[in-house]
């Protein structure tokens, strides 16, 4: 605990009741003025600012949510059809929102197929009134089933009480309740997840009071008429909520429900400072700089104070250092520290107030060697079908050696995968697909083999390789064993392994069907949640339909198995996937053809022969979620680009020129693949990217000044650490081709938000790199609240109107905490790029 926080904290209790908590009619009154949320010292309520963006109606990002002391504690506020929805679950659309400032009044009117109803929020003073309205009786289908929910994050009641109607209990740290058992449940995907079980309520009453001993965190809800449950979504699934919950009564209009929300505030609360700064440390000769994230009302005349530790262990001040107030950045307000004139190596840390940040280096070598979790621990975890142990740890076993089933046709997956109305192979549906099981990373905690990430991966990598001679060797991979051992080199630089291991499993796709396929994923809900070991989710044997389920017989054809867990090869033909796959291969002749030439010919062979048969026949425009590749002129650009460089071949080049212009429309997103041309080209060409070059240097001046960070910041439902890595990596291949137009500013800018210079929090976003990371985050090992060393996550996710988070204390946020391997990739090469500035 903070020396900042304490003291708050004994404020905050010196101004409470003796319950501990301030009450009602002593606080300020809600506001709803300046933002289109209500408002208090230390408490948002928003009203629908967020609504579900289609594809999972469990992002915990919708409906009704709370902000108490600076932190989001309760969201998906609406009327949903079970107790504890889980990721699939039905939830309704939303139709308008409407804001009545003077009122105080937010309504929001929302459908499901069946029935509409109007969410209704208004302020009482320091509360809000919350309601449900229907201007139709409830379907008798729905009766018992729809209900009035609110979530509220487990981890924020965690070793807290809670009372229903006054008797006292604590919330469970883990979910133990009984449970009943329930009918089938018809996801929003439209399939079944077949029959489960769903919890019972843990407590009951008309008014609930979560956390009455803590002032941060003690909200009221009591309704009108009835009562109000309380359930653990953990129960369910491991990322569930605890759960409010009133059923919807039946045979009524109008007001049906009325609850009171009352969440503490405290008088004169301000949110401590977060001190963003690269927890990796700064360079002697490069710049230094730090930000102060201050809440808005927060108008001390404070100033920062750099610290540099004394051999005796004592932090003493620096005078050095400007300070200058840089202005509002959605609902927060910044400082700027810079103290780039600090040249003394040493180890440092800054001072606002009461708050210290975490230390850091300054030094010649601070910037050394950032990238060698990604490539030493991340990649190799992320390996498939080999096993992946480090020294005592089993990270996972061989999986998927039971690769894989044609998907059926005319079939949509429930995450962003389509088969097409045929196979495009020679398999059926439902038949195996031999060859398969080889190479390929997994995608973060979903176990599934994207393609389009194959050949991202593979790119980048052999980029790093060609651009910096990374040659670091830490780790052994035996593909005949299918078994790789962390920290014991093996002769081969582990890079360069990595670039084999991916361009192995999209060389298995053409032997295997003829063309790149958009990925292999597991085909149900039951094993795309699977948790723990990717080797049990599966069980490796190939699926026989002759066997009876859980039957196993072995012969000379090896292991078989009736049951069918396989997982799903999608492999409708889709051209952009063809382009893209012929780019790595032709990336990875270049990097493996003086150490294995048979290999890196077969490489070759492949991306040049994909390249004939698609300038043979009409595009395959197939195209499906994010797994059938970029624009297909972008894919094509960048196969061609590949396939320059690797033979000089004038066809290449020629296909280059045309597709330029077209690439020069979104330079941002091409400019590292037609710089990477620019030794193969006509000077013409070389002009017109020199011109994209200083545009794109002006737009970047723009950026600098937009918000704090320098940086692009992205909003959606996925943050953005991809954007931020591309405009580093742009910058850096901007700056090696046309070093008087692009300057290496946007490369450390991208590198120190990565590190811990950005909104929200002051952590790397670089798990096991520099102080303090990315600790708990969603991969593989998010069930136990850990981390995979090396993974980078997305970052700052902003939530509408203006509120920017990462959690470390919650790894189910994917938008905000999952691991995806080319940003891993992407690191690796940025990282490089800083330490060779």
């Amino acid at each position: 605990m903070g020396t900042q926080y304490r003291a708050w904290l004994i404020a905050a209790l010196l101004a409470t009741s003796s319950t501990g908590v301030t009450q009602a009619s002593d606080r300020a009154p809600l506001r709803l003025d300046r933002s289109d949320y209500f408002e208090a010292p230390g408490v948002n309520w928003l009203v629908f600012s967020n609504v579900n963006e289609g594809l999972f109606a469990d992002a915990k990002i919708s409906g009704v949510e709370l902000i108490q002391q600076g932190v989001r504690t309760a969201t998906n506020g609406d009327v949903r059809l079970s107790a504890t929805p889980g990721q699939w679950d039905p939830a309704a659309t939303f139709v308008r929102r409407r804001v009545d400032k003077a009122a105080g009044v937010i309504e929001v009117a929302m459908r499901y197929p069946d029935f509409s109803y109007t969410v209704r929020a208004e302020r009482r003073g320091a509360m809000v009134v919350l309601s449900v309205l229907l201007d139709q009786l409830l379907p008798t289908a729905q009766v018992g089933k729809a209900g009035l929910n609110l979530e509220f994050v487990p981890s924020a009641y965690f070793h807290k009480s809670y009372a229903a109607d006054g008797k006292p209990a604590l919330f469970p740290r883990y979910p133990a309740d009984a449970m009943t058992l329930a009918p089938e449940r018809n996801l929003a995907s439209g399939r079944s997840d077949g029959p489960g079980a769903e919890p019972q309520a843990f407590a009951s009453a008309r008014q609930l009071i979560l956390a009455p001993e803590d002032p941060a965190r003690r909200v009221g809800i009591t309704t009108r008429e009835g009562a109000v449950s309380l359930y653990d979504g953990r129960n369910q699934a491991q990322n569930g909520w605890y759960v409010a919950r009133q059923l919807l009564p039946g045979g009524r209009t109008g007001k049906v429900i009325e609850w009171t929300l009352d969440a503490n505030s405290v008088p004169d609360w301000l949110r401590p400072p977060v001190i963003g700064h690269s927890q990796a440390g700064y360079r002697t000769d490069l710049p230094k700089v730090a930000t102060i994230e201050l809440d808005r009302d927060d108008r001390r005349a404070l100033r920062p104070r750099l610290l540099r530790l004394n051999p005796d262990g004592v932090f003493a001040p620096v005078a050095a250092g400007s300070t200058r107030e840089w202005g509002n950045y959605l609902r927060y307000r910044y400082v700027r520290f810079d103290f780039s004139t600090v040249k003394t190596p040493g180890t440092y840390a800054i001072d606002y107030g009461t708050t210290r940040s975490a230390p850091f280096p300054i030094g010649a070598d601070a910037l050394t060697g950032l990238w060698h979790l990604p490539n030493d621990v991340y990649l190799p975890i992320a390996m498939d079908h080999v096993a992946v142990n480090e020294a005592y740890r089993v990270w996972h076993g061989d999986p998927h050696r039971d690769d894989a089933r044609q998907a059926p046709v005319k079939h949509e997956h429930i995450d962003l995968y389509r088969q097409g109305p045929t196979t495009d192979t020679r398999f059926k549906p439902g038949e195996h697909i031999p060859g398969l099981a080889v190479g390929g990373w997994l995608d973060a905690g979903d176990f599934d083999i994207r393609t389009q990430t194959q050949y991202q991966v593979v790119r980048q990598l052999a980029d790093a390789v060609e651009t910096f001679g990374i040659d670091r060797d830490t780790v052994a991979v035996d593909w005949t064993t299918r078994r790789v051992e962390m920290h014991v080199p093996d002769g081969v630089p582990d890079i360069l392994q990595q670039i084999r291991h991916g361009s192995l499993q999209l060389l298995a796709q053409y032997d295997a069907v003829g063309h790149a396929i958009h990925g292999i994923v597991e085909p149900d809900v039951g094993q795309y949640t699977h948790l723990g070991d990717a080797a049990t989710k599966t069980d490796g044997l190939i699926y026989d339909p002759t066997l009876k389920p859980y039957q196993r017989a072995y012969d000379s054809r090896g292991g078989r198995s009736g049951t069918p867990d396989d997982r799903w090869a999608f492999t409708t033909k889709a051209s952009a996937l063809d382009y893209g796959s012929a780019a790595a291969l032709a990336a990875t002749y270049r990097v493996w053809m003086t150490r294995d030439p048979a290999f890196a010919k077969r490489c070759l062979d492949r991306a040049q022969q994909v390249w004939a048969d698609e300038h043979s026949h009409a595009p395959d425009l197939f195209r499906h979620g994010n797994t059938t590749g970029g624009p297909l002129d972008a894919e094509e650009f960048t196969a061609a680009v590949e396939l320059l460089v690797a033979t000089g071949d004038t066809r290449y080049a020629e296909r280059v020129e045309a597709l330029a212009p077209a690439m020069l429309r979104r330079f941002d997103a091409t400019a590292t693949t037609m710089v990477k041309a620019l030794r193969h080209m006509p000077d013409g060409y070389r002009r017109q990217v020199e011109t994209a070059a200083r545009d794109w240097a002006a737009r970047a001046k723009v950026i600098e000044t937009a918000n704090p960070f320098g940086v692009p910041i992205t909003a959606g439902g996925w943050a953005g650490s991809g954007a931020v890595l591309n405009f580093g990596l742009t910058a850096d291949a901007l700056h090696r081709a046309f070093p008087a137009v692009v300057d290496t500013a946007p490369v450390l800018r991208a590198l120190d938000f990565l590190h811990g210079h950005h909104p929200a929090s002051d952590r790397s976003f670089v798990s096991g790199v520099g102080a303090m990371s990315k600790e708990v985050a969603y991969g593989s090992n998010r069930a136990d609240f850990s981390f995979i060393p090396g993974g980078v996550v997305p970052g700052v996710l902003l939530l509408k109107p203006d509120y920017p988070e990462n959690r470390d204390d919650w790894p189910f946020f994917w938008g905000e905490n999952e691991y995806v391997v080319p940003e891993g990739a992407m690191y690796i090469t940025l990282a490089s790029a800083a330490a060779r500035l």
